[in-house]
């Protein structure tokens, strides 16, 4: 999970120094209000979205191995369990185990 953080981390501090850099660009321009700092973080979040496809291209994929790997273990301790379940159960005529 640590790469999980690492990799939100850098999407949040993306997304943060983009902001910046439209605030500071438009810093002076525009009269600052609720609705100029949305604009400007719906602005930001569309730009670092387009600039972590190239910069955040290796973190993205350690994630995902990470991920597919993770699911593949469930995957087999899933099969693992209905495995042992089916083998508990009788087989046809035997009845019911009793407890």
């Amino acid at each position: 999970m640590r790469i999980f953080a690492v990799y939100t981390l850098a999407r949040l501090g993306l997304f943060a120094g983009v902001y910046g850099l439209i605030w500071l660009a438009l810093g002076r321009t525009i009269e600052w209000n609720a609705v100029s700092a949305l604009y400007t973080a719906l602005i930001a979040m569309a730009v670092s979205s387009v600039v972590a496809l190239t910069a955040l291209r290796s973190l993205r994929g350690r994630l995902a191995e990470q991920v597919a790997e993770r699911a593949e273990r469930a995957k087999a301790a899933y099969e693992a369990r209905k495995s042992a379940e089916d083998h508990d159960e009788p087989a046809p005529g035997e009845g019911r185990p009793t407890r």
